[in-house]
């Protein structure tokens, strides 16, 4: 069999929800094995088909295989005979730069030459306001030849595993990248979108689970779907600001990744930064719902992405409510107010 009709061979390196859900996901048309960093995670899924912890409910394929070997799952995608290979990070943002460094270090000089590797996480690097793709390649400057790019999009973990209907953006500059993804994910349950513009979808993601925050914490106040829609929309054109003032292609925020996403994760119930928000505005501190287990990227970013709009004079009321309201004590009422009280304008981006 040739390089070219070789099955293409996928690693999932994160067992959480949704690394589970594209590990189950691909494995209906590609070789997958998912990597568990726990060993007792690993078990459960290669011989239960089951992920307890995130993904409860969920019988997984039977097709899909895991590991607590790193080297496995480095072996199963890298060898130099293997054909297509992706390497699918399902770690946040927080974790990109050893998760990158990990896999660099495991690659040889002889390496398969048609490897690709892609990240799904949202965010800002929270010390540096690093967008994910800028932590990637910096952690794999020394290998060139492999194919890099982000896949995002409306999406929840949950329904990607139940199996149901997903359409995602795939953002690279690598057309390697571009085969392998749509070989191993594009097909009956997942739709998947094609795009060059790698900060425009980065930016779309993390700014969106700072707006479905907002969106959250004005529900728990009872503030009804008017609200809720302005919103929305007035944090796609703080998006979208933010965006364009690093590169960003303003077609990307009215795609799937900037308006999709955010209609998603600012409505859904299975939303974490919605849940959050409305806990807020129900008048639980973050303290306790943070104590309480949930955790959202939205939280971790909002301060980066508040000092990048400093750092490049745009501006982001939202997110600056936001940030007053986790950080600095701000009742959720008076920042809804204060947001009322801005001086009245044209309605622009």
């Amino acid at each position: 069999m040739s390089a070219h009709t070789q099955r293409i061979r996928v690693a999932v390196l994160g067992a959480g929800s949704f690394g589970t859900a594209l590990a189950a996901l691909a494995s209906s048309q590609a070789d997958t094995l998912l990597w568990a960093r726990d060993p007792e995670v690993a078990r459960l899924l290669q011989h239960q088909h089951r992920n307890p912890r995130y993904l409860p409910d969920i019988k997984l394929p039977a097709a899909l295989r895991a590991t607590a070997s790193f080297q496995q799952a480095m072996d199963h995608v890298c060898a130099s005979q293997a054909g297509p290979g992706l390497i699918i990070l399902g770690v946040p943002v927080a974790g990109l730069a050893d998760a990158c460094q990990q896999v660099a270090a495991a690659l040889t000089p002889g390496h398969n030459p048609q490897l690709s590797i892609i990240w799904v996480c949202k965010g800002f690097q929270h010390e540096t306001g690093l967008l994910p793709h800028q932590i990637a390649q910096a952690a794999l400057a020394e290998r060139p030849d492999v194919g890099l790019g982000v896949l995002s999009g409306p999406s929840f973990a949950l329904e990607i595993a139940q199996g149901l209907p997903v359409a995602l953006t795939l953002a690279t500059h690598h057309k390697t990248t571009t085969s392998a993804v749509l070989a191993a994910l594009h097909g009956t349950n997942a739709r998947i979108y094609t795009s060059t513009d790698i900060i425009g979808v980065e930016v779309g993601g993390a700014l969106k689970n700072i707006m479905a925050i907002a969106c959250g914490i004005s529900d728990g106040l009872g503030l009804g779907t008017n609200a809720r829609a302005a919103l929305i929309t007035r944090g796609l054109a703080e998006i979208q600001r933010l965006g364009l003032a690093l590169g960003g292609q303003a077609e990307t925020f009215t795609g799937l990744t900037g308006l999709g996403d955010l209609v998603l994760t600012a409505t859904g119930a299975l939303s974490r930064n919605r849940q959050v928000g409305l806990a807020i505005g129900q008048g639980q501190p973050l303290k306790q719902i943070l104590a309480s287990g949930m955790t959202a990227e939205g939280v971790r970013c909002a301060r980066a992405a508040l000092a990048l709009g400093l750092e490049h004079n745009i501006d982001l009321p939202i997110t600056a409510a936001v940030c007053q309201v986790l950080f600095d004590g701000l009742a959720p009422s008076q920042a809804v107010a204060s947001l009322l009280a801005r001086e009245a304008r044209a309605e622009a981006p």
